[in-house]
């Protein structure tokens, strides 16, 4: 089956066909600007292994039901903390948070923020 090119350059002159064209190409560009621009999005979404893993070790703490932790980085390096806890607030126990988040993280106490959670 051969097409010739004045059959060609008919379907491209269509109106059906530049409008499918035109569609086509801005699908592409919706995808193209989910995937350039929806990755950023994502990453501030999810806890970072290292917080995951700070987090755990506080829950471990007798008084902790529930941590969440957020890493302030600069040039891969992290700078500051900030931690928020649920369960009976107390000073002891937030001095053994800011211990641990401090030494885990290899900064000085006054980096890190901690904060009791709503229940």
């Amino acid at each position: 089956m051969t097409v010739s090119l004045d059959k060609l350059k008919s379907i491209a002159k269509s109106k059906a066909f530049q409008i499918a064209l035109l569609l086509l190409a801005a699908v592409l560009l919706v995808f193209l600007c989910l995937h350039v621009f929806g990755k950023g999005e994502a990453k501030g979404s999810y806890a970072t292994e290292q917080e995951e893993r700070i987090a755990v070790l506080l829950e471990r703490l007798d008084g902790v039901n529930d941590a969440s932790v957020l890493i302030s980085e600069e040039d891969g390096e992290a700078v500051g903390a900030v931690v928020l806890f649920k369960g009976e607030d107390g000073l002891i126990l937030r001095m053994n948070i800011l211990e641990i988040t401090a030494n885990a993280l290899h900064l000085p106490k006054t980096a890190i923020a901690v904060y009791p959670a709503k229940s």
